[in-house]
């Protein structure tokens, strides 16, 4: 063969060649589909029940359209008032008598009022006594509802329905962080009884970290003699451990509500050992919080913790007390390192799960006790404040993610080094 017929060959197979990459890429790209198409129905199933109510929370918590569309007249004539210092003019304050009346003759009044009523102090009783006594005419709608209340005369009712007016409020988002903006616009911090939230916020976040931390304490020795046991016992007592479960959450509360009562098991067991002279209070406080939430969680640590361990070699200790370390400091230098993993697994599960509860808190602890989760349902169910109950939960997960965030970076799980 001769060097000048090797061109040709070449040219000859080129055709072939680019068939062959074209079915390749075919065959590639039908591969990723098969793919897509199997992962479809658990991304429409997460899209549909996380990922949309998640949204629709954050949309609710700024998007406020309850008032407009019930006062459209309303919404139109605030662009008319400038001067915040003082209450607006003939023409807004004639809107808002029309919309009162329509909407009265609607039926839809009790939306309106109930809206103003998140703003301002008896807003509902506002409302519907001005809707009784407005006149059908009059020279000036201005003096007409001042004569009838003399709140309508005062910006901060004013701005209250501004900022009622829609589509977009940082009203919800504003009260939820015990903020409050002014009439001249103003964002000032909410003072007396209304400034509670934060305190709330707190409390969440204070009552899951003592209950991570002693679920880290009392999970971490469990989920050891778990990993070291031999494997029959050591699955007789997962079972144990896995039994919380295999059981209501609401029996669960119920059944420490009866442990803990002043006259339950626990102060009875106290009471005859001597260590207490009368009964002490272990339920509708603080205490019997932390105690019944940290029995629900604690499988939750002990998990993640074990599967850690068990993975864990035992001639890595052997080694280090074969170098001259005491078993102590092998323990604490090489043995818990190595859980690490484990341990910032089970907490960030523990934290994350014990921000949200609801029912332990609700049955075992007081008025004092309650988490943010508490005033989320409450908002939901008595009030129908979806707004209000929207903010909080939209704070709630901002200031977890940013947590979150910082843990990551400080102590996560990529962050930690195994042996």
């Amino acid at each position: 063969m001769t060097d000048m017929a090797l061109p040709e060959r070449q040219q000859a197979l080129l055709p072939d060649q680019q068939g062959l990459k074209a079915r390749l890429q075919r065959a590639e790209r039908m591969k990723k589909v098969r793919a897509f198409a199997l992962v479809a129905p658990l991304l429409l199933f997460v899209l549909v029940t996380f990922i949309a109510p998640i949204g629709d929370m954050l949309r609710r918590s700024f998007v406020d359209n309850e008032l407009s569309a019930v006062w459209p007249q309303t919404q139109s004539a605030m662009q008319q008032w400038t001067d915040r210092s003082q209450a607006p003019g003939e023409a807004v304050f004639k809107a808002v008598a029309e919309d009162i009346r329509k909407s009265r003759d609607a039926n839809t009044l009790a939306t309106a009022a109930r809206r103003l009523n998140y703003a301002i102090d008896n807003g509902r009783s506002l409302v519907f006594g001005t809707a009784r006594k407005l006149p059908d005419q009059t020279e000036s709608w201005k003096e007409a509802m001042i004569a009838i209340d003399a709140r309508w005369n005062d910006p901060e009712l004013w701005q209250a329905i501004n900022q009622a007016s829609g589509p977009f409020t940082s009203f919800y988002l504003l009260q939820a962080m015990d903020l409050h903006k002014k009439a001249n616009g103003d964002i000032v911090s909410v003072s007396g009884n209304n400034a509670i939230y934060i305190d709330i916020l707190l409390r969440t976040f204070t009552v899951a970290f003592s209950v991570t931390v002693l679920s880290v304490l009392l999970g971490f020795p469990v989920a050891y003699l778990l990993a070291n046991l031999p494997p029959k016992t050591a699955n007789l007592l997962m079972i144990l451990v896995l039994l919380p479960f295999w059981t209501s959450l609401l029996v669960r509360t119920a059944a420490w509500i009866v442990l803990l009562q002043e006259q339950g098991v626990v102060n009875q067991f106290l009471l005859w050992l001597g260590v207490v002279d009368h009964p002490i209070r272990m339920i509708y406080n603080r205490a019997g919080v932390y105690i019944a939430m940290t029995h629900v969680l604690l499988p939750f640590m002990i998990m993640p913790l074990y599967s850690v361990m068990k993975g864990i070699k035992p001639h890595y200790m052997r080694a280090a007390v074969s170098l001259g370390a005491r078993p102590t400091v092998a323990f604490l230098r090489v043995y818990m390192p190595m859980t690490l993993p484990g341990m910032g697994a089970g907490a960030l599960l523990v934290f994350i799960l014990a921000l949200g509860y609801y029912v332990t808190p609700a049955l075992v602890g007081g008025a004092a006790d309650q988490m943010i989760s508490y005033f989320i349902a409450f908002y939901t169910s008595e009030t129908v404040n979806w707004g209000m109950a929207s903010a909080l939960g939209a704070v709630l997960l901002v200031v977890t993610l940013i947590l979150y965030t910082i843990y990551n970076r400080l102590v996560g799980i990529s962050n930690m080094k195994m042996g």
